[in-house]
């Protein structure tokens, strides 16, 4: 079986591959200095629970955007694993795709990544809306190359920046107001965080497309893009899978 780690700022994911299919997955949130016998504790019962064990796992991949947490999730796989994991952004590792950027090192391993596996399944000129710590706009063109995009905060980031800057401002739930207008506090908040960043996706696909006048399909993933659902005007399509079928991938070219 395949184990993909895929760090991000906020979370981190564990997800096991059996060949034909992901079986499971496991958030933990990201932390730099857990060490790799803490998260091999924790990986350890979650396996057992599920019926795993560490010997059933044969090979590992990593992403991450952390480079303080690489030493210990490289430890993790070395010394509790006995596997050699393919690190992403590493010299000598495939990544299945080209990338048109003035400094192609500044790109994250987990928009290339992300960007990958939305290539494996959907054609075309791709634009990527990535919902995390940041929220991504990703262009990617039909022959696979990553050809630049757009980050903007993340609603969750910009839900405490409202709570925490603003003294009588609750921190609130993200979720879809029944109206518009707002009759209290927090429906005011939650009318503009949701419908602001309604506005903001629609707003800058729109943008994009008008900039560089191509056909485009549009793609929603990360932790809270479901949320969006059937309220975005511009994406087409709805895919939590995205990075770890790209991290599959580049296991498969690397192996």
């Amino acid at each position: 079986m395949l184990l993909a780690i895929d760090t991000g700022n906020t979370n981190t994911l564990f997800a096991i591959h059996n060949g034909k299919d992901w079986v499971v997955e496991w958030r933990i949130a990201t932390d730099a200095a857990r060490t790799a016998d803490e998260y091999a504790v924790w990986f350890h019962q979650l396996m057992e629970m599920q019926g795993f064990k560490f010997t059933d796992v044969e090979a590992c991949v990593i992403s991450t955007v952390v480079p303080q947490s690489l030493f210990n999730m490289r430890n993790l796989a070395r010394r509790h694993l006995n596997v050699d994991p393919i690190i992403i952004g590493e010299e000598g590792v495939k990544i299945g795709i080209g990338i048109r950027n003035v400094n192609p090192k500044e790109v994250g391993a987990d928009r290339l990544v992300t960007a990958l596996g939305a290539t494996e399944r959907y054609k075309g000129n791709l634009i990527i809306i990535d919902s995390g710590t940041a929220t991504t706009f990703d262009v990617v063109s039909e022959d696979k190359h990553f050809e630049g995009g757009i980050i903007a905060p993340g609603i969750n980031l910009s839900v405490r920046a409202l709570h925490e800057a603003a003294a009588q401002l609750p921190r609130i739930e993200i979720r879809k107001p029944d109206n518009v207008i707002g009759t209290d506090t927090v429906g005011a908040m939650q009318s503009g965080i949701f419908w602001g960043y309604i506005g903001l996706i629609d707003g800058l696909v729109r943008k994009i497309i008008e900039e560089d006048g191509r056909e485009f399909t549009v793609i929603g993933t990360g932790g809270v893009a479901s949320l969006f659902k059937d309220a975005s005007e511009t994406i087409q399509h709805y895919d939590s899978n995205l990075t770890i079928d790209g991290l599959y991938e580049i296991w498969r070219l690397n192996k």
